[in-house]
Protein backbone atom coordinates (compact mmCIF):
# COMPACT_ATOMS: atom_id res chain seq x y z
CA UNK A 1 0.00 0.00 0.00
CA UNK A 2 1.32 3.50 -0.94
CA UNK A 3 1.01 5.44 2.33
CA UNK A 4 2.15 8.74 0.82
CA UNK A 5 -0.39 8.40 -1.99
CA UNK A 6 -3.18 7.68 0.45
CA UNK A 7 -2.29 10.67 2.62
CA UNK A 8 -2.11 12.97 -0.38
CA UNK A 9 -5.59 11.82 -1.32
CA UNK A 10 -6.88 12.77 2.18
CA UNK A 11 -5.38 16.19 2.41
CA UNK A 12 -2.18 16.63 0.50
CA UNK A 13 0.04 16.46 3.59
CA UNK A 14 3.48 14.93 3.21
CA UNK A 15 4.63 12.67 6.03
CA UNK A 16 8.28 12.69 7.06
CA UNK A 17 10.43 9.53 6.93
CA UNK A 18 10.25 8.93 10.68
CA UNK A 19 6.48 8.95 10.69
CA UNK A 20 6.47 6.65 7.66
CA UNK A 21 8.68 4.05 9.39
CA UNK A 22 6.59 4.12 12.54
CA UNK A 23 3.48 3.68 10.45
CA UNK A 24 4.93 0.63 8.69
CA UNK A 25 5.96 -0.98 11.97
CA UNK A 26 2.47 -0.53 13.31
CA UNK A 27 1.03 -1.98 10.11
CA UNK A 28 3.14 -5.16 10.41
CA UNK A 29 2.37 -5.65 14.10
CA UNK A 30 -1.31 -5.10 13.59
CA UNK A 31 -1.26 -7.48 10.67
CA UNK A 32 0.32 -10.22 12.83
CA UNK A 33 -2.28 -9.79 15.54
CA UNK A 34 -5.21 -9.73 13.16
CA UNK A 35 -4.19 -13.00 11.48
CA UNK A 36 -4.84 -14.96 14.68
CA UNK A 37 -8.31 -13.51 15.43
CA UNK A 38 -10.84 -16.34 15.00
CA UNK A 39 -13.66 -15.64 12.59
CA UNK A 40 -17.01 -17.24 13.29
CA UNK A 41 -19.22 -18.13 10.33
CA UNK A 42 -22.59 -19.92 10.23
CA UNK A 43 -22.09 -23.77 10.06
CA UNK A 44 -25.60 -24.61 8.98
CA UNK A 45 -27.16 -21.86 6.96
CA UNK A 46 -30.94 -21.54 7.00
CA UNK A 47 -32.96 -22.63 4.02
CA UNK A 48 -32.86 -20.18 1.15
CA UNK A 49 -29.90 -18.27 2.48
CA UNK A 50 -26.70 -17.81 0.61
CA UNK A 51 -23.63 -18.96 2.49
CA UNK A 52 -21.37 -15.99 3.37
CA UNK A 53 -17.87 -16.43 2.08
CA UNK A 54 -15.24 -16.55 4.76
CA UNK A 55 -12.93 -13.54 4.36
CA UNK A 56 -9.29 -14.32 4.09
CA UNK A 57 -6.76 -13.19 6.66
CA UNK A 58 -5.08 -11.11 3.97
CA UNK A 59 -8.23 -9.11 3.12
CA UNK A 60 -9.00 -8.46 6.78
CA UNK A 61 -5.48 -7.28 7.41
CA UNK A 62 -5.64 -5.00 4.38
CA UNK A 63 -8.94 -3.46 5.55
CA UNK A 64 -7.63 -2.83 9.04
CA UNK A 65 -4.42 -1.36 7.72
CA UNK A 66 -6.42 1.00 5.50
CA UNK A 67 -8.48 2.08 8.52
CA UNK A 68 -5.33 2.73 10.50
CA UNK A 69 -3.89 4.77 7.65
CA UNK A 70 -7.03 6.89 7.57
CA UNK A 71 -6.90 7.47 11.33
CA UNK A 72 -3.20 8.29 11.12
CA UNK A 73 -3.82 10.77 8.32
CA UNK A 74 -6.63 12.41 10.29
CA UNK A 75 -4.25 12.98 13.19
CA UNK A 76 -1.35 14.23 11.08
CA UNK A 77 -3.19 16.50 8.66
CA UNK A 78 -3.51 20.01 10.21
CA UNK A 79 -7.08 21.22 10.47
CA UNK A 80 -7.95 24.81 9.51
CA UNK A 81 -8.71 27.02 12.55
CA UNK A 82 -12.36 27.21 13.50
CA UNK A 83 -13.95 30.50 12.50
CA UNK A 84 -15.24 32.55 15.39
CA UNK A 85 -18.91 33.46 15.34
CA UNK A 86 -19.55 36.92 13.96
CA UNK A 87 -20.54 38.25 17.35
CA UNK A 88 -17.34 37.19 19.13
CA UNK A 89 -15.24 40.06 17.78
CA UNK A 90 -18.10 42.46 17.34
CA UNK A 91 -16.11 45.66 17.94
CA UNK A 92 -13.90 45.23 14.89
CA UNK A 93 -16.93 44.47 12.75
CA UNK A 94 -18.85 47.55 13.88
CA UNK A 95 -19.29 50.38 11.40
CA UNK A 96 -18.47 53.88 12.58
CA UNK A 97 -20.69 56.94 12.75
CA UNK A 98 -18.36 59.75 13.79
CA UNK A 99 -19.37 63.00 15.48
CA UNK A 100 -16.70 65.71 15.50
CA UNK A 101 -17.04 68.09 18.43
CA UNK A 102 -18.08 67.45 22.02
CA UNK A 103 -19.85 70.65 23.02
CA UNK A 104 -23.62 71.03 23.46
CA UNK A 105 -24.69 70.14 19.93
CA UNK A 106 -22.04 67.46 19.42
CA UNK A 107 -23.09 65.68 22.61
CA UNK A 108 -26.75 65.94 21.63
CA UNK A 109 -25.92 64.49 18.20
CA UNK A 110 -23.94 61.59 19.68
CA UNK A 111 -26.71 60.71 22.13
CA UNK A 112 -29.44 60.87 19.47
CA UNK A 113 -27.44 58.61 17.17
CA UNK A 114 -26.70 56.14 19.95
CA UNK A 115 -30.43 55.91 20.68
CA UNK A 116 -31.52 55.10 17.12
CA UNK A 117 -28.64 53.31 15.36
CA UNK A 118 -28.79 49.52 14.94
CA UNK A 119 -26.33 47.33 16.82
CA UNK A 120 -24.19 47.11 13.66
CA UNK A 121 -23.03 50.70 14.13
CA UNK A 122 -21.23 52.53 16.89
CA UNK A 123 -20.93 56.25 17.65
CA UNK A 124 -17.47 57.74 18.08
CA UNK A 125 -17.48 61.27 19.49
CA UNK A 126 -14.13 62.89 18.66
CA UNK A 127 -13.22 65.70 21.05
CA UNK A 128 -9.78 66.95 22.22
CA UNK A 129 -10.90 68.30 25.61
CA UNK A 130 -10.68 66.01 28.61
CA UNK A 131 -14.07 67.25 29.88
CA UNK A 132 -17.28 68.79 28.60
CA UNK A 133 -17.01 72.60 28.76
CA UNK A 134 -20.13 74.26 30.16
CA UNK A 135 -19.58 77.45 28.16
CA UNK A 136 -22.66 79.21 29.53
CA UNK A 137 -20.92 79.48 32.91
CA UNK A 138 -17.57 80.71 31.58
CA UNK A 139 -18.36 84.47 31.76
CA UNK A 140 -19.50 84.11 35.38
CA UNK A 141 -16.70 81.82 36.54
CA UNK A 142 -14.06 84.11 35.02
CA UNK A 143 -15.16 86.66 37.63
CA UNK A 144 -16.65 84.84 40.63
CA UNK A 145 -14.24 82.45 42.42
CA UNK A 146 -14.80 79.02 43.98
CA UNK A 147 -16.89 77.43 41.20
CA UNK A 148 -14.52 77.33 38.21
CA UNK A 149 -13.72 73.61 38.53
CA UNK A 150 -17.41 72.79 38.16
CA UNK A 151 -17.52 74.19 34.61
CA UNK A 152 -15.72 71.07 33.33
CA UNK A 153 -17.83 67.91 33.45
CA UNK A 154 -16.61 64.36 32.71
CA UNK A 155 -17.87 62.64 29.54
CA UNK A 156 -18.16 59.34 31.41
CA UNK A 157 -21.97 59.21 31.35
CA UNK A 158 -22.54 60.48 27.82
CA UNK A 159 -23.93 57.18 26.49
CA UNK A 160 -25.20 55.73 29.77
CA UNK A 161 -28.87 56.03 28.78
CA UNK A 162 -28.47 54.58 25.28
CA UNK A 163 -29.61 51.01 24.44
CA UNK A 164 -26.02 49.72 24.01
CA UNK A 165 -23.76 52.09 25.96
CA UNK A 166 -20.69 49.86 25.72
CA UNK A 167 -20.65 50.05 21.91
CA UNK A 168 -19.97 53.78 21.77
CA UNK A 169 -16.91 55.80 22.77
CA UNK A 170 -15.53 59.28 23.29
CA UNK A 171 -12.28 59.54 21.34
CA UNK A 172 -10.01 62.15 22.83
CA UNK A 173 -8.35 63.65 19.77
CA UNK A 174 -8.53 66.48 17.27
CA UNK A 175 -9.47 65.90 13.64
CA UNK A 176 -6.74 67.15 11.32
CA UNK A 177 -8.25 66.05 8.00
CA UNK A 178 -11.59 64.90 6.64
CA UNK A 179 -11.78 62.63 3.60
CA UNK A 180 -14.83 61.02 1.95
CA UNK A 181 -14.65 57.86 4.06
CA UNK A 182 -12.14 58.54 6.83
CA UNK A 183 -10.80 61.18 9.18
CA UNK A 184 -7.21 61.72 10.29
CA UNK A 185 -6.60 62.31 14.00
CA UNK A 186 -3.75 64.09 15.76
CA UNK A 187 -3.20 61.04 18.00
CA UNK A 188 -3.82 57.31 17.65
CA UNK A 189 -7.09 55.62 18.49
CA UNK A 190 -6.96 51.80 18.65
CA UNK A 191 -3.47 51.95 17.16
CA UNK A 192 -4.19 54.20 14.18
CA UNK A 193 -4.62 57.90 13.43
CA UNK A 194 -6.88 57.07 10.47
CA UNK A 195 -10.48 56.38 11.40
CA UNK A 196 -12.97 55.14 8.80
CA UNK A 197 -16.64 56.06 8.89
CA UNK A 198 -19.92 55.35 7.16
CA UNK A 199 -21.51 58.62 8.29
CA UNK A 200 -20.00 61.83 9.65
CA UNK A 201 -21.58 64.64 11.69
CA UNK A 202 -19.63 67.89 12.09
CA UNK A 203 -20.56 69.83 15.23
CA UNK A 204 -17.39 71.75 16.00
CA UNK A 205 -19.08 75.10 16.65
CA UNK A 206 -17.23 78.39 16.85
CA UNK A 207 -14.52 79.67 19.13
CA UNK A 208 -14.27 82.88 21.12
CA UNK A 209 -11.19 84.49 22.62
CA UNK A 210 -10.53 83.53 26.23
CA UNK A 211 -12.22 83.54 28.68
CA UNK A 212 -15.19 82.79 26.42
CA UNK A 213 -13.45 79.53 25.51
CA UNK A 214 -10.38 77.69 26.76
CA UNK A 215 -7.11 77.19 24.92
CA UNK A 216 -6.03 74.23 27.07
CA UNK A 217 -7.39 70.71 26.61
CA UNK A 218 -6.97 69.47 30.19
CA UNK A 219 -9.25 70.40 33.07
CA UNK A 220 -6.53 71.32 35.61
CA UNK A 221 -4.94 73.83 33.21
CA UNK A 222 -8.30 75.43 32.40
CA UNK A 223 -9.19 75.67 36.09
CA UNK A 224 -5.85 77.37 36.76
CA UNK A 225 -6.51 79.80 33.91
CA UNK A 226 -9.83 80.83 35.46
CA UNK A 227 -8.24 81.29 38.87
CA UNK A 228 -5.56 83.57 37.45
CA UNK A 229 -8.14 85.48 35.43
CA UNK A 230 -10.27 86.06 38.53
CA UNK A 231 -7.25 87.69 40.17
CA UNK A 232 -6.79 89.99 37.16
CA UNK A 233 -10.43 91.07 37.33
CA UNK A 234 -10.22 91.64 41.08
CA UNK A 235 -7.12 93.85 40.89
CA UNK A 236 -8.11 95.85 37.79
CA UNK A 237 -9.78 99.18 38.45
CA UNK A 238 -10.68 100.10 34.86
CA UNK A 239 -12.02 97.31 32.67
CA UNK A 240 -12.92 97.60 28.98
CA UNK A 241 -15.08 94.91 27.38
CA UNK A 242 -15.07 94.63 23.59
CA UNK A 243 -18.25 93.16 22.12
CA UNK A 244 -21.94 93.67 22.80
CA UNK A 245 -23.06 90.07 22.48
CA UNK A 246 -24.23 87.82 25.29
CA UNK A 247 -20.74 87.15 26.73
CA UNK A 248 -19.77 90.82 26.87
CA UNK A 249 -23.07 92.00 28.32
CA UNK A 250 -23.16 89.27 30.95
CA UNK A 251 -19.59 89.94 32.09
CA UNK A 252 -20.21 93.68 32.35
CA UNK A 253 -23.19 93.09 34.65
CA UNK A 254 -21.42 90.47 36.77
CA UNK A 255 -18.29 92.56 37.31
CA UNK A 256 -20.18 95.57 38.61
CA UNK A 257 -22.45 93.49 40.80
CA UNK A 258 -19.48 91.74 42.44
CA UNK A 259 -17.18 94.82 42.36
CA UNK A 260 -19.43 97.90 42.26
CA UNK A 261 -16.51 100.33 42.65
CA UNK A 262 -14.88 99.36 39.34
CA UNK A 263 -15.15 101.34 36.12
CA UNK A 264 -16.53 99.16 33.33
CA UNK A 265 -16.85 100.30 29.70
CA UNK A 266 -18.42 98.14 27.00
CA UNK A 267 -17.55 98.93 23.37
CA UNK A 268 -19.95 97.77 20.65
CA UNK A 269 -19.23 98.34 16.96
CA UNK A 270 -22.96 98.44 16.12
CA UNK A 271 -25.49 100.95 17.34
CA UNK A 272 -27.16 98.48 19.68
CA UNK A 273 -26.04 95.56 21.83
CA UNK A 274 -27.43 92.08 21.16
CA UNK A 275 -27.81 93.16 17.55
CA UNK A 276 -29.01 89.76 16.29
CA UNK A 277 -32.21 90.23 18.26
CA UNK A 278 -35.18 92.56 18.22
CA UNK A 279 -34.22 95.99 19.58
CA UNK A 280 -36.37 95.24 22.61
CA UNK A 281 -33.52 93.15 24.03
CA UNK A 282 -31.14 96.09 23.61
CA UNK A 283 -33.52 98.19 25.69
CA UNK A 284 -33.65 95.57 28.45
CA UNK A 285 -29.86 95.29 28.60
CA UNK A 286 -29.35 99.06 28.39
CA UNK A 287 -31.69 99.59 31.34
CA UNK A 288 -29.71 97.08 33.38
CA UNK A 289 -26.44 98.78 32.37
CA UNK A 290 -27.79 102.09 33.66
CA UNK A 291 -28.76 100.48 36.98
CA UNK A 292 -25.28 99.05 37.50
CA UNK A 293 -23.25 101.90 36.00
CA UNK A 294 -21.86 100.25 32.85
CA UNK A 295 -20.56 102.84 30.36
CA UNK A 296 -21.72 101.96 26.83
CA UNK A 297 -19.88 103.07 23.69
CA UNK A 298 -21.65 102.11 20.46
CA UNK A 299 -21.08 102.64 16.76
CA UNK A 300 -17.29 102.44 16.95
CA UNK A 301 -15.01 99.47 16.48
CA UNK A 302 -11.91 98.85 18.60
CA UNK A 303 -8.55 98.26 16.94
CA UNK A 304 -7.42 94.86 18.23
CA UNK A 305 -3.69 93.99 18.07
CA UNK A 306 -2.81 90.88 16.00
CA UNK A 307 -2.04 88.85 19.15
CA UNK A 308 -4.85 90.36 21.20
CA UNK A 309 -4.57 92.56 24.25
CA UNK A 310 -2.20 91.59 27.06
CA UNK A 311 -3.60 90.88 30.53
CA UNK A 312 -2.07 94.11 31.84
CA UNK A 313 -2.72 97.87 31.65
CA UNK A 314 -3.02 99.14 28.07
CA UNK A 315 -4.81 101.65 25.87
CA UNK A 316 -7.72 100.75 23.62
CA UNK A 317 -7.93 102.79 20.42
CA UNK A 318 -11.26 103.03 18.60
CA UNK A 319 -11.73 103.48 14.86
CA UNK A 320 -13.28 106.87 15.66
CA UNK A 321 -9.96 108.00 17.13
CA UNK A 322 -11.12 107.83 20.74
CA UNK A 323 -8.79 106.18 23.25
CA UNK A 324 -9.73 104.41 26.47
CA UNK A 325 -7.23 103.54 29.19
CA UNK A 326 -7.74 100.13 30.75
CA UNK A 327 -6.12 97.95 33.38
CA UNK A 328 -7.75 94.91 31.76
CA UNK A 329 -9.29 94.42 28.31
CA UNK A 330 -11.78 91.57 27.84
CA UNK A 331 -12.30 90.61 24.20
CA UNK A 332 -15.75 89.10 23.69
CA UNK A 333 -16.13 89.38 19.95
CA UNK A 334 -15.06 87.62 16.77
CA UNK A 335 -16.57 84.14 16.80
CA UNK A 336 -14.64 81.96 14.34
CA UNK A 337 -16.03 78.68 12.94
CA UNK A 338 -13.90 75.59 13.62
CA UNK A 339 -13.64 74.24 10.07
CA UNK A 340 -9.93 74.27 9.15
CA UNK A 341 -9.88 70.45 8.98
CA UNK A 342 -12.32 70.52 6.04
CA UNK A 343 -9.71 71.93 3.67
CA UNK A 344 -8.84 68.34 2.66
CA UNK A 345 -12.39 67.59 1.49
CA UNK A 346 -12.56 68.50 -2.19
CA UNK A 347 -15.76 70.30 -3.26
CA UNK A 348 -17.63 69.19 -6.36
CA UNK A 349 -20.04 72.13 -6.42
CA UNK A 350 -19.03 75.61 -7.62
CA UNK A 351 -20.00 77.25 -4.32
CA UNK A 352 -17.61 75.06 -2.32
CA UNK A 353 -17.92 73.32 1.03
CA UNK A 354 -17.62 76.51 3.10
CA UNK A 355 -19.10 79.99 2.95
CA UNK A 356 -16.67 82.93 2.60
CA UNK A 357 -16.85 83.35 6.39
CA UNK A 358 -15.93 79.69 6.96
CA UNK A 359 -19.26 78.10 7.90
CA UNK A 360 -20.35 74.77 6.39
CA UNK A 361 -22.93 74.96 3.60
CA UNK A 362 -25.79 72.55 4.26
CA UNK A 363 -29.17 71.55 2.84
CA UNK A 364 -32.24 71.74 5.11
CA UNK A 365 -31.59 68.04 5.79
CA UNK A 366 -28.24 69.17 7.30
CA UNK A 367 -26.34 67.19 4.66
CA UNK A 368 -23.44 69.02 3.06
CA UNK A 369 -24.68 71.16 0.20
CA UNK A 370 -22.55 69.11 -2.16
CA UNK A 371 -24.08 66.11 -3.89
CA UNK A 372 -20.87 64.10 -3.57
CA UNK A 373 -21.22 63.84 0.20
CA UNK A 374 -24.75 62.83 1.20
CA UNK A 375 -23.31 60.87 4.15
CA UNK A 376 -21.68 63.94 5.75
CA UNK A 377 -23.73 66.29 7.93
CA UNK A 378 -23.06 69.57 9.75
CA UNK A 379 -25.16 71.05 12.53
CA UNK A 380 -25.13 73.66 15.26
CA UNK A 381 -23.15 76.90 15.15
CA UNK A 382 -20.70 75.61 12.52
CA UNK A 383 -23.46 75.05 9.95
CA UNK A 384 -24.78 77.74 7.63
CA UNK A 385 -28.32 76.45 8.14
CA UNK A 386 -30.16 79.73 8.58
CA UNK A 387 -30.99 78.82 12.18
CA UNK A 388 -30.04 80.93 15.17
CA UNK A 389 -26.66 79.85 16.50
CA UNK A 390 -27.41 78.55 19.98
CA UNK A 391 -27.58 75.27 21.90
CA UNK A 392 -31.38 74.91 21.85
CA UNK A 393 -31.88 74.95 18.05
CA UNK A 394 -28.75 72.81 17.77
CA UNK A 395 -30.41 70.15 19.90
CA UNK A 396 -33.39 70.04 17.55
CA UNK A 397 -31.00 69.73 14.61
CA UNK A 398 -29.41 66.69 16.26
CA UNK A 399 -32.76 64.90 16.09
CA UNK A 400 -33.15 65.75 12.39
CA UNK A 401 -29.63 64.58 11.58
CA UNK A 402 -30.03 61.28 13.43
CA UNK A 403 -33.30 60.49 11.64
CA UNK A 404 -31.70 61.18 8.28
CA UNK A 405 -28.69 58.97 9.05
CA UNK A 406 -31.03 56.09 9.88
CA UNK A 407 -33.00 56.71 6.69
CA UNK A 408 -29.84 56.52 4.57
CA UNK A 409 -28.71 53.44 6.44
CA UNK A 410 -32.02 51.76 5.54
CA UNK A 411 -31.61 52.65 1.86
CA UNK A 412 -34.10 55.52 1.94
CA UNK A 413 -33.79 59.20 1.16
CA UNK A 414 -32.93 61.76 3.83
CA UNK A 415 -36.17 63.73 4.00
CA UNK A 416 -36.25 65.15 7.54
CA UNK A 417 -35.67 68.92 7.46
CA UNK A 418 -34.96 71.49 10.12
CA UNK A 419 -37.51 74.13 11.07
CA UNK A 420 -35.95 77.56 11.51
CA UNK A 421 -37.52 79.28 14.50
CA UNK A 422 -37.09 82.89 15.65
CA UNK A 423 -33.93 83.54 17.69
CA UNK A 424 -34.34 83.15 21.44
CA UNK A 425 -32.01 83.43 24.42
CA UNK A 426 -31.82 83.04 28.19
CA UNK A 427 -29.14 85.42 29.47
CA UNK A 428 -28.03 86.61 32.88
CA UNK A 429 -27.90 90.30 33.74
CA UNK A 430 -26.14 89.98 37.08
CA UNK A 431 -25.88 87.32 39.77
CA UNK A 432 -29.64 86.85 40.13
CA UNK A 433 -31.37 88.91 37.45
CA UNK A 434 -31.88 87.33 34.03
CA UNK A 435 -34.20 87.41 31.06
CA UNK A 436 -35.74 85.01 28.58
CA UNK A 437 -36.26 86.73 25.23
CA UNK A 438 -37.63 85.56 21.87
CA UNK A 439 -37.87 87.48 18.61
CA UNK A 440 -41.30 87.86 17.03
CA UNK A 441 -42.36 84.98 14.78
CA UNK A 442 -43.14 86.60 11.44
CA UNK A 443 -44.56 83.30 10.13
CA UNK A 444 -47.22 83.54 12.83
CA UNK A 445 -47.89 87.20 12.13
CA UNK A 446 -46.12 88.41 15.26
CA UNK A 447 -44.61 91.89 15.29
CA UNK A 448 -43.52 92.16 18.92
CA UNK A 449 -41.03 90.02 20.84
CA UNK A 450 -41.87 87.83 23.81
CA UNK A 451 -39.79 88.21 26.96
CA UNK A 452 -39.81 87.53 30.67
CA UNK A 453 -37.72 89.28 33.31
CA UNK A 454 -36.66 87.05 36.18
CA UNK A 455 -34.80 87.36 39.48
CA UNK A 456 -34.17 83.72 40.34
CA UNK A 457 -30.53 83.23 39.40
CA UNK A 458 -27.77 81.83 41.62
CA UNK A 459 -24.12 82.72 41.94
CA UNK A 460 -22.99 79.32 40.62
CA UNK A 461 -25.66 79.32 37.86
CA UNK A 462 -27.12 76.06 39.21
CA UNK A 463 -24.06 74.19 38.02
CA UNK A 464 -24.90 71.15 40.17
CA UNK A 465 -28.06 70.68 38.10
CA UNK A 466 -25.99 70.73 34.93
CA UNK A 467 -23.87 67.84 36.21
CA UNK A 468 -27.02 65.93 37.08
CA UNK A 469 -28.61 66.52 33.67
CA UNK A 470 -25.43 65.25 32.06
CA UNK A 471 -25.80 62.01 33.96
CA UNK A 472 -22.83 62.49 36.30
CA UNK A 473 -23.70 61.51 39.86
CA UNK A 474 -21.79 63.48 42.50
CA UNK A 475 -21.56 62.11 46.04
CA UNK A 476 -19.54 64.93 47.54
CA UNK A 477 -17.95 68.34 46.81
CA UNK A 478 -14.57 66.80 45.99
CA UNK A 479 -16.05 64.89 43.06
CA UNK A 480 -16.58 68.16 41.19
CA UNK A 481 -12.79 68.20 40.82
CA UNK A 482 -12.80 64.90 38.88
Amino acid sequence: MDLGRTLRKWGGVRIGPKAEVVGCERERETSRRLVHIPIRTPTSPSRGSVPMPRPSSHSLATACISLLVILLAARLIPHPPQREPDNVNMVTALKNVIVIGGSYVGCAAAKELANVLPATHRVLLVEPHSHFHHLFAFPRFAIVPSHEHKAFIPYTSLFSASPNPSLHSVVRASVLEVHPSRVVLDRPFSGSTSLEYDYLAIATGTRLPSPGSMQDEDKPLSVSYFQEYQKKVKTARRIVILGGGAVGCQMACDILEVYPDKEVTLVQSREKVMSRFHEGLHEIVKKRFDELGVKLVTGSRAVIPPNGFPLEPTTVTLASGQSITADLVITATGQTPNTAFLSTLSPTSPSGILTPSGFVRVFPTLQLADGAYPHIFALGDVADSGAHKAARPGGAQAVVMAKNVVALLEGKQAEEKIVVSPPAIHMSLGLTKNTVFRNPDAAQGETEPWFKLKDDGTENMNIEGVWERRGVKVNGPQEYHL
